[in-house]
């Protein structure tokens, strides 16, 4: 089975650089958008019934 699409040796991904920098921007947004929700959602559930102290 021949593939049409050329052969991408870049990385082992298999993304280009300008690819692996996008895709890296998304992951690293999502993750802070995360963080911060999980920071706020533990914080509230703390004020609500605090499990130190």
């Amino acid at each position: 089975m021949a593939s049409d699409t050329p052969a991408r040796s870049e990385s082992l991904s298999g993304l280009t650089p300008a690819e692996a920098q996008e895709f890296h921007k998304i992951f690293m947004m999502s993750f802070i958008i995360f963080t911060l929700i999980a920071v706020v959602a533990h914080f509230l559930v703390w004020i609500w019934r605090p499990w130190i102290g």
